[in-house]
């Protein structure tokens, strides 16, 4: 009597079976793909390692690595190394706001005065009275960068050891005249970044990389991803930043003993989180598909404003640029810098997939071709494969 339920039962899973194996193999064939174009363009741009992390529209995963790890001791990249995601950790620090403003914590029109205008300082921030927490995370306050200023680059060279609290790094934008009236023009800054999180601080009660850990990386599941906090960090690769690095004044990010040349610790929210390429683009999925906050914000999350700075059809939203590309519709994510290492991360949302690409190396001078550049190969290469396979 069962016999038919029994063989029904077989068959499918025999054709399952078959099913995951087509898709095993034309996943390893993509993933063959990808790595010789990886190795191709590693060659081509003069980077001493790449590493790359995919997640395709079934949230598979792909990673990926090429060059080298460390040039002087001849160690070569692997997917599980891990670097500085520089300006990349800003998602992070914007997607805990938004989980905030849904909480009603804040809004995203309020002006910063209501939360910071008691400190004595407050009032020496360029735009002070008129800036709103919208205008933070778009960087549209008029603020201009502290990080790339010589006094502060200076300081930081010549205190390595210095651990640096929000309001020593503003100091060296105070009572500097804004770059313009307060949401009437675009320049990126990392102050931007500082000062939401000291609102963030100020209005939950904790420390930032707390709210991180148990708002985000734990939830997430994200284990290769972790504060760059202080200066010794475990399993970061060598960097090099070339030999007119303003930040330590050295190539090698990395001294012998282990420790970075400059405290990591200053960065904060201007980015501030170190992972392998493979988290990261785990991340970009996990952000751009609504899982890290109420996915009813993500549209918020996503209204730009003109950033030519970042490249023409290039809109910046709150913590993600929007790029929009004739071949490929629009695509988000974002841009990092760190002495010694540079970082894409980007979703395309009409083929629901998720790049991020790292190099060891800041070095601009000697490279060859931009991240993003790879990023786009690897994008159009999985693309096809895709394609050719639907």
């Amino acid at each position: 009597m069962n016999k038919p339920k029994v063989m029904h039962s077989a068959i499918l899973l025999l054709a399952l079976s078959c099913l995951s194996f087509i898709a095993f193999a034309q996943r390893e064939a993509l993933k063959q793909k990808l790595q010789a174009k990886l190795d191709s363009l590693c060659i081509e741009g003069k980077f001493p390692g790449l590493n790359a992390g995919i997640v395709l529209p079934d949230n598979a995963v792909i990673a990926i690595a090429s060059g080298v790890a460390d040039s002087a001791r001849h160690i070569p990249m692997t997917p599980d190394a891990w670097m500085m995601q520089g300006s990349v950790g800003k998602t992070y620090c914007s997607a805990i706001a938004m989980q905030l403003i849904k909480e009603g914590k804040f809004n995203l029109d309020d002006k910063i005065s209501k939360y910071l205008g008691h400190y004595v300082w407050f009032n020496r921030l360029p735009n002070a009275q008129d800036i709103t927490i919208k205008m933070l995370m778009n960087h549209t306050s008029g603020i201009m960068r502290y990080e790339f200023k010589d006094a502060f680059t200076k300081d930081l060279s010549a205190n390595p050891g210095k651990v640096w609290k929000p309001e020593e790094e503003l100091a060296y934008v105070f009572d500097e005249k804004a770059l313009f009236k307060a949401g009437e023009g675009w320049d990126y800054a990392d102050t931007n970044y500082i000062v939401l999180a000291m609102i963030i601080e100020q209005v939950t009660g904790k420390k930032y990389y707390d709210l991180l850990h148990e708002r985000i990386l734990k939830p997430l599941h994200l284990t290769q991803t972790l504060p760059s906090d202080k200066r010794t960090l475990k399993g970061l690769v060598q960097g090099y930043a070339g030999k007119d690095n303003p930040f330590g004044g050295k190539s090698e990010v990395i001294a012998d003993n282990g420790e970075f040349i400059i405290n990591p610790q200053f960065e904060w929210t201007g980015g501030g989180i170190y992972s392998t390429s493979k988290d990261l683009a785990i991340w970009c999925k996990l952000l751009y598909e609504g899982k890290a906050f109420d996915p009813s914000m993500l549209p918020t999350m996503e209204e730009g404003v003109p950033a030519k700075m970042l490249g023409p059809n290039t809109n910046y939203g709150l913590g993600v640029i929007i790029h929009q590309s004739q071949k490929y519709g629009t695509f988000i994510g974002h841009s990092g810098f760190f002495p010694g290492y540079m970082t894409e991360m980007y979703y395309f949302p009409q083929y629901k997939m998720a790049f991020a690409v790292q190099t060891n190396s800041s070095d601009f001078k000697n490279l060859k071709m931009s991240v993003l550049h790879v990023l786009a190969e690897l994008a159009k290469t999985t693309y096809e494969l895709q394609n050719m396979h639907n």
